[in-house]
């Protein structure tokens, strides 16, 4: 499969700190890969600076082939989309929250509203339309998140534990929802979370991050054997 994100030498330090450091990362086009690992292990830096929202102090990024730098960041960054744990909803209705974004990037106002009623009703919260985002429940904004970030069809998708702060129904629902339209789409994931139990629902790939090294990489029976499927799961991270 052809490569759609590719990191070659890529270090982040921040006061004096090494976050990361890799060798090379690769994420195909159409594949979901998890990148897991324990609190601090320079996750959630790994992703922003993937995404182009943190400048790397070494290293290379390209997407689609081409090297992602200063003359072309802004039209990198509009063929991405992003979800973390905190919904970051607009102080608006449900509908607006996903059609400004639209709007900005210069599409109709009857094209943002179709794929506004699209996604909403794809992720289960049409009925939810016209309703403030800051009464919405904690897997409503959540759904509300994820419904704006495909609406606005996004090459690459980077999603960051926003699974995290849901209750175990509701994210157990939502992981399963995901999983289907992430295949339905062939879109092309990068997946943090530190809860290695949501990772078959969503990902065939698994990136192990401890201490900005990536220490595993594989399938997931490759990095957690079968026993991930039932739960009894040895955790790489962990030390005897």
């Amino acid at each position: 499969m052809t490569p759609m994100l590719e990191a070659h030498n890529l270090q982040l330090i921040l006061s004096d700190k090494e976050i990361f450091k890799l060798e090379h990362l690769v994420l195909r086009k159409g594949e979901v890969l998890a990148l897991v690992g324990p609190n601090g292990a320079g996750k959630s830096s790994l992703l922003l600076t993937l995404a182009l929202l943190q400048r790397p102090t070494a290293g290379t990024i390209r997407i689609d082939g081409v090297h992602a730098g200063n003359g072309n960041l802004l039209a990198m960054r509009r063929r991405m989309a992003l979800v973390f744990q905190d919904a970051l909803l607009l102080d608006t209705t449900v509908t607006r929250n996903i059609t400004i974004p639209l709007r900005i990037r210069g599409l109709s106002r009857k094209e943002a509203i179709h794929r506004c009623e699209r996604w909403l009703d794809r992720f289960g919260v049409a009925h939810l339309a016209k309703r403030p985002a800051r009464i919405l429940s904690g897997g409503e904004a959540q759904r509300t998140s994820l419904a704006r970030a495909f609406a606005m069809e996004p090459e690459l998708l980077f999603l960051d534990e926003p699974f995290a702060a849901l209750d175990y129904p509701t994210r157990k629902l939502l992981l399963g929802e995901l999983g289907s339209i992430l295949q339905e789409m062939n879109m092309t994931t990068l997946f943090v979370t530190h809860d290695y139990t949501e990772i078959p629902y969503l990902a065939r790939q698994v990136a192990v991050l401890f201490e900005g090294r990536i220490i595993k990489y594989g399938s997931i029976r490759e990095v957690f054997g079968d026993e991930i499927l039932d739960r009894r799961v040895w955790v790489p991270w962990e030390r005897d």
